[in-house]
Protein backbone atom coordinates (compact mmCIF):
# COMPACT_ATOMS: atom_id res chain seq x y z
CA UNK A 1 0.00 0.00 0.00
CA UNK A 2 3.20 2.62 1.05
CA UNK A 3 4.52 1.87 -2.28
CA UNK A 4 1.21 2.16 -4.16
CA UNK A 5 0.78 5.37 -2.06
CA UNK A 6 4.05 6.71 -2.81
CA UNK A 7 3.90 6.06 -6.89
CA UNK A 8 0.76 8.23 -6.99
CA UNK A 9 -1.55 5.69 -8.48
CA UNK A 10 -4.17 6.01 -5.58
CA UNK A 11 -3.85 9.22 -5.07
CA UNK A 12 -4.12 9.95 -8.32
CA UNK A 13 -6.42 7.59 -8.94
CA UNK A 14 -9.61 8.88 -11.75
CA UNK A 15 -12.82 9.55 -11.12
CA UNK A 16 -15.69 6.91 -12.29
CA UNK A 17 -17.12 9.54 -14.31
CA UNK A 18 -13.56 10.20 -16.02
CA UNK A 19 -13.48 6.72 -16.69
CA UNK A 20 -16.73 6.33 -18.33
CA UNK A 21 -16.19 9.38 -20.25
CA UNK A 22 -13.08 7.57 -21.86
CA UNK A 23 -15.18 4.89 -22.78
CA UNK A 24 -17.37 7.29 -24.42
CA UNK A 25 -21.32 6.15 -23.79
CA UNK A 26 -22.31 8.04 -27.14
CA UNK A 27 -20.30 6.25 -29.54
CA UNK A 28 -21.70 2.48 -28.07
CA UNK A 29 -25.12 2.93 -30.21
CA UNK A 30 -24.17 1.99 -33.41
CA UNK A 31 -22.40 -1.60 -32.43
CA UNK A 32 -25.33 -2.10 -30.19
CA UNK A 33 -27.66 -1.19 -32.95
CA UNK A 34 -26.02 -3.74 -35.04
CA UNK A 35 -25.56 -6.66 -32.44
CA UNK A 36 -29.62 -6.35 -32.31
CA UNK A 37 -30.23 -6.15 -36.08
CA UNK A 38 -27.98 -9.55 -35.65
CA UNK A 39 -30.51 -10.42 -33.18
CA UNK A 40 -33.45 -9.62 -35.54
CA UNK A 41 -32.10 -11.59 -38.57
CA UNK A 42 -31.32 -14.62 -36.78
CA UNK A 43 -34.87 -15.26 -36.98
CA UNK A 44 -35.09 -16.60 -33.07
CA UNK A 45 -37.25 -15.53 -30.34
CA UNK A 46 -35.22 -12.54 -28.17
CA UNK A 47 -37.76 -12.80 -25.72
CA UNK A 48 -36.59 -16.64 -25.38
CA UNK A 49 -32.78 -15.94 -24.40
CA UNK A 50 -32.76 -12.52 -23.05
CA UNK A 51 -30.03 -13.05 -20.60
CA UNK A 52 -27.76 -13.86 -23.48
CA UNK A 53 -29.16 -11.50 -25.72
CA UNK A 54 -28.73 -8.96 -22.97
CA UNK A 55 -24.91 -10.01 -22.60
CA UNK A 56 -24.79 -9.46 -26.42
CA UNK A 57 -25.52 -5.83 -26.08
CA UNK A 58 -23.27 -5.43 -23.03
CA UNK A 59 -20.40 -7.09 -25.15
CA UNK A 60 -20.78 -4.65 -28.37
CA UNK A 61 -21.23 -1.42 -26.58
CA UNK A 62 -19.95 -0.71 -23.38
CA UNK A 63 -17.33 -3.87 -23.82
CA UNK A 64 -15.29 -3.73 -27.03
CA UNK A 65 -16.56 -0.47 -28.23
CA UNK A 66 -15.38 1.24 -24.51
CA UNK A 67 -11.99 -0.89 -25.18
CA UNK A 68 -11.23 0.42 -28.55
CA UNK A 69 -11.99 4.07 -27.64
CA UNK A 70 -10.15 4.05 -24.70
CA UNK A 71 -7.26 1.89 -26.85
CA UNK A 72 -7.83 5.03 -29.71
CA UNK A 73 -7.27 8.06 -26.33
CA UNK A 74 -4.52 6.34 -25.38
CA UNK A 75 -2.19 6.26 -28.46
CA UNK A 76 -4.05 9.62 -29.61
CA UNK A 77 -3.46 11.22 -26.22
CA UNK A 78 -1.03 13.88 -28.30
CA UNK A 79 -2.62 14.73 -31.20
CA UNK A 80 -6.17 15.01 -29.18
CA UNK A 81 -3.57 18.16 -26.98
CA UNK A 82 -4.09 19.99 -30.27
CA UNK A 83 -7.55 18.86 -31.38
CA UNK A 84 -10.04 18.05 -28.18
CA UNK A 85 -7.57 19.21 -25.10
CA UNK A 86 -10.35 18.30 -23.07
CA UNK A 87 -9.99 14.74 -23.63
CA UNK A 88 -9.79 13.28 -20.42
CA UNK A 89 -6.23 12.25 -20.78
CA UNK A 90 -4.69 15.32 -22.26
CA UNK A 91 -6.53 16.82 -19.62
CA UNK A 92 -5.13 15.02 -16.70
CA UNK A 93 -8.60 14.35 -15.47
CA UNK A 94 -7.37 10.33 -16.26
CA UNK A 95 -3.65 10.86 -15.55
CA UNK A 96 -0.47 8.49 -15.80
CA UNK A 97 -1.23 4.88 -17.26
CA UNK A 98 -4.52 4.79 -15.86
CA UNK A 99 -5.59 4.96 -19.50
CA UNK A 100 -3.91 2.16 -20.78
CA UNK A 101 -4.45 -0.16 -17.51
CA UNK A 102 -8.55 0.67 -18.68
CA UNK A 103 -7.74 -0.32 -22.51
CA UNK A 104 -5.79 -3.84 -21.13
CA UNK A 105 -8.51 -4.16 -18.73
CA UNK A 106 -11.67 -3.73 -20.34
CA UNK A 107 -9.81 -5.96 -23.09
CA UNK A 108 -9.93 -9.19 -20.79
CA UNK A 109 -13.28 -8.49 -19.86
CA UNK A 110 -14.41 -8.37 -23.13
CA UNK A 111 -12.90 -11.63 -24.12
CA UNK A 112 -14.09 -13.07 -21.00
CA UNK A 113 -17.71 -12.37 -21.27
CA UNK A 114 -17.18 -13.11 -25.25
CA UNK A 115 -15.85 -17.18 -24.74
CA UNK A 116 -19.07 -17.64 -22.62
CA UNK A 117 -21.34 -16.58 -25.23
CA UNK A 118 -20.03 -19.04 -27.60
CA UNK A 119 -17.21 -19.83 -30.15
CA UNK A 120 -18.88 -17.58 -33.07
CA UNK A 121 -19.41 -14.72 -30.66
CA UNK A 122 -15.29 -15.54 -29.74
CA UNK A 123 -13.84 -15.03 -33.08
CA UNK A 124 -15.95 -11.93 -33.84
CA UNK A 125 -15.07 -10.21 -30.34
CA UNK A 126 -11.10 -11.68 -31.07
CA UNK A 127 -11.18 -9.75 -34.75
CA UNK A 128 -12.82 -6.47 -33.06
CA UNK A 129 -9.82 -6.16 -30.43
CA UNK A 130 -7.67 -7.10 -32.48
CA UNK A 131 -8.54 -4.13 -35.49
CA UNK A 132 -9.48 -1.80 -32.21
CA UNK A 133 -5.68 -2.53 -31.45
CA UNK A 134 -4.27 -2.30 -34.78
CA UNK A 135 -6.30 0.85 -35.55
CA UNK A 136 -4.51 3.24 -32.99
CA UNK A 137 -1.30 1.19 -31.37
CA UNK A 138 2.26 1.53 -33.64
CA UNK A 139 3.74 -0.11 -35.04
CA UNK A 140 0.57 -0.92 -37.36
CA UNK A 141 -1.65 1.86 -36.62
CA UNK A 142 -4.23 1.66 -39.13
CA UNK A 143 -5.79 4.95 -38.57
CA UNK A 144 -2.71 6.53 -40.28
CA UNK A 145 -4.08 5.76 -43.44
CA UNK A 146 -8.00 6.43 -44.15
CA UNK A 147 -8.76 3.97 -46.42
CA UNK A 148 -7.67 1.06 -44.09
CA UNK A 149 -8.62 2.70 -40.97
CA UNK A 150 -11.90 3.68 -41.90
CA UNK A 151 -12.70 0.52 -42.81
CA UNK A 152 -11.28 -1.50 -39.74
CA UNK A 153 -13.96 0.67 -38.01
CA UNK A 154 -16.60 -0.37 -40.47
CA UNK A 155 -16.06 -3.78 -39.67
CA UNK A 156 -15.78 -3.25 -35.89
CA UNK A 157 -18.96 -0.83 -35.57
CA UNK A 158 -21.33 -2.64 -38.01
CA UNK A 159 -19.95 -6.04 -39.54
CA UNK A 160 -18.81 -7.87 -36.53
CA UNK A 161 -21.69 -6.89 -34.29
CA UNK A 162 -23.95 -8.20 -36.34
CA UNK A 163 -22.41 -11.33 -37.31
CA UNK A 164 -22.27 -12.01 -33.57
CA UNK A 165 -25.47 -11.11 -32.88
CA UNK A 166 -27.01 -13.90 -35.67
CA UNK A 167 -24.24 -16.24 -34.18
CA UNK A 168 -25.30 -16.11 -30.54
CA UNK A 169 -29.27 -17.12 -31.33
CA UNK A 170 -28.30 -19.34 -33.66
CA UNK A 171 -25.61 -21.40 -32.05
CA UNK A 172 -24.09 -21.67 -35.40
CA UNK A 173 -22.24 -19.37 -38.64
CA UNK A 174 -24.94 -17.24 -39.87
CA UNK A 175 -26.15 -17.31 -43.16
CA UNK A 176 -24.59 -16.54 -46.07
CA UNK A 177 -27.05 -14.03 -46.82
CA UNK A 178 -26.51 -12.40 -43.21
CA UNK A 179 -22.69 -12.47 -43.86
CA UNK A 180 -23.37 -10.50 -46.87
CA UNK A 181 -25.71 -7.71 -45.44
CA UNK A 182 -23.34 -7.31 -42.72
CA UNK A 183 -20.09 -7.03 -45.14
CA UNK A 184 -22.06 -4.45 -47.10
CA UNK A 185 -23.12 -2.45 -44.03
CA UNK A 186 -19.61 -2.53 -42.79
CA UNK A 187 -18.75 -1.13 -46.08
CA UNK A 188 -20.82 2.06 -46.09
CA UNK A 189 -20.04 2.44 -42.91
CA UNK A 190 -15.97 3.69 -44.17
CA UNK A 191 -17.99 6.66 -45.32
CA UNK A 192 -19.20 7.59 -42.20
CA UNK A 193 -16.21 7.17 -40.44
CA UNK A 194 -15.26 9.74 -43.02
CA UNK A 195 -17.60 12.41 -42.14
CA UNK A 196 -16.00 12.37 -38.33
CA UNK A 197 -12.70 12.82 -39.49
CA UNK A 198 -13.63 16.39 -40.48
CA UNK A 199 -13.21 17.12 -36.97
CA UNK A 200 -9.59 16.59 -36.91
CA UNK A 201 -7.89 18.04 -40.04
CA UNK A 202 -5.46 20.31 -38.71
CA UNK A 203 -4.33 17.70 -36.09
CA UNK A 204 -4.05 14.77 -37.84
CA UNK A 205 -2.15 16.98 -40.66
CA UNK A 206 0.61 17.82 -37.86
CA UNK A 207 0.69 14.66 -37.12
CA UNK A 208 0.77 13.02 -40.14
CA UNK A 209 -2.48 10.92 -40.25
CA UNK A 210 -3.62 10.81 -43.26
CA UNK A 211 -7.13 10.52 -42.67
CA UNK A 212 -9.39 11.43 -45.79
CA UNK A 213 -10.28 14.47 -45.21
CA UNK A 214 -6.69 15.41 -44.30
CA UNK A 215 -5.44 13.46 -47.50
CA UNK A 216 -7.58 14.85 -50.23
CA UNK A 217 -9.48 18.07 -48.49
CA UNK A 218 -12.61 18.56 -47.08
CA UNK A 219 -14.73 18.47 -50.28
CA UNK A 220 -12.95 15.30 -52.10
CA UNK A 221 -13.14 13.43 -48.98
CA UNK A 222 -16.99 14.17 -48.37
CA UNK A 223 -17.53 13.08 -52.24
CA UNK A 224 -15.82 10.16 -51.44
CA UNK A 225 -17.78 9.16 -48.07
CA UNK A 226 -21.20 9.35 -50.03
CA UNK A 227 -20.27 7.14 -52.82
CA UNK A 228 -18.86 4.71 -50.24
CA UNK A 229 -21.96 4.89 -48.37
CA UNK A 230 -24.11 5.27 -51.04
CA UNK A 231 -23.17 1.88 -53.14
CA UNK A 232 -23.22 -0.52 -50.60
CA UNK A 233 -27.13 -0.05 -50.45
CA UNK A 234 -27.51 0.39 -53.81
CA UNK A 235 -26.04 -3.34 -54.06
CA UNK A 236 -28.41 -4.38 -50.73
CA UNK A 237 -31.53 -3.08 -52.55
CA UNK A 238 -30.72 -5.37 -55.67
CA UNK A 239 -30.43 -8.00 -53.77
CA UNK A 240 -33.11 -7.83 -51.83
CA UNK A 241 -34.97 -7.68 -55.26
CA UNK A 242 -32.87 -11.03 -55.99
CA UNK A 243 -34.05 -12.53 -52.91
CA UNK A 244 -37.45 -12.01 -53.74
CA UNK A 245 -37.72 -9.75 -50.88
CA UNK A 246 -39.18 -6.64 -53.12
CA UNK A 247 -41.19 -4.36 -50.19
CA UNK A 248 -38.09 -4.65 -48.10
CA UNK A 249 -35.78 -3.56 -51.37
CA UNK A 250 -38.66 -0.41 -51.83
CA UNK A 251 -38.12 0.46 -48.42
CA UNK A 252 -34.70 0.43 -48.08
CA UNK A 253 -34.34 2.37 -51.61
CA UNK A 254 -36.60 4.65 -50.10
CA UNK A 255 -34.45 5.41 -46.86
CA UNK A 256 -31.52 5.43 -50.21
CA UNK A 257 -33.31 8.36 -51.61
CA UNK A 258 -33.36 10.46 -48.83
CA UNK A 259 -30.35 9.79 -48.02
CA UNK A 260 -28.94 10.89 -51.37
CA UNK A 261 -31.13 14.48 -51.10
CA UNK A 262 -29.59 15.37 -47.73
CA UNK A 263 -26.01 14.48 -49.23
CA UNK A 264 -26.51 17.20 -52.07
CA UNK A 265 -26.90 19.53 -49.13
CA UNK A 266 -24.36 18.11 -47.29
CA UNK A 267 -21.45 18.84 -50.65
CA UNK A 268 -22.61 22.26 -50.21
CA UNK A 269 -20.69 22.97 -46.79
CA UNK A 270 -19.06 19.15 -45.78
CA UNK A 271 -17.15 20.31 -42.93
CA UNK A 272 -19.67 23.12 -41.23
CA UNK A 273 -22.61 20.25 -42.14
CA UNK A 274 -21.09 16.98 -41.58
CA UNK A 275 -22.51 16.63 -37.79
CA UNK A 276 -25.75 17.76 -39.35
CA UNK A 277 -25.95 15.01 -41.68
CA UNK A 278 -24.91 12.36 -38.90
CA UNK A 279 -27.83 13.11 -36.89
CA UNK A 280 -30.01 12.70 -40.18
CA UNK A 281 -28.27 11.09 -43.11
CA UNK A 282 -26.80 8.27 -40.85
CA UNK A 283 -29.91 7.85 -38.76
CA UNK A 284 -31.74 6.95 -42.22
CA UNK A 285 -29.15 4.56 -42.84
CA UNK A 286 -29.02 2.63 -39.57
CA UNK A 287 -32.92 1.99 -40.46
CA UNK A 288 -32.03 0.40 -43.23
CA UNK A 289 -30.01 -1.92 -41.28
CA UNK A 290 -33.06 -2.89 -38.99
CA UNK A 291 -34.94 -3.00 -42.56
CA UNK A 292 -32.82 -5.54 -43.61
CA UNK A 293 -32.57 -7.58 -40.82
CA UNK A 294 -36.05 -7.98 -40.88
CA UNK A 295 -35.78 -9.32 -44.17
CA UNK A 296 -33.54 -11.83 -43.66
CA UNK A 297 -35.28 -13.53 -40.81
CA UNK A 298 -35.51 -17.60 -41.67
Amino acid sequence: MTALASSGLIARAPRPSALLTLLKPITWFAPMWAFGCGLVSSGRPITAHPLIAAAGVLLAGPLLCGTSQAVNDWFDRHVDAINEPDRPIPSGRVPGRWGLGLAISWSAVSMTVAIALGPWVSVAAGLGLALAWAYSAPPVRLKRDGWWGNLAVGVSYEGLPWFAGAAVLQSALPDPRIITAAALYSLGAHGIMTLNDFKSIEGDRQMGLASLPARYGAATACRIACVVMTLPQVIMVALLWHWGLGLYAAGVAALLAVQLALMARLLTSPRALAPWYNATGTSLYVFGMLAVAFALRP
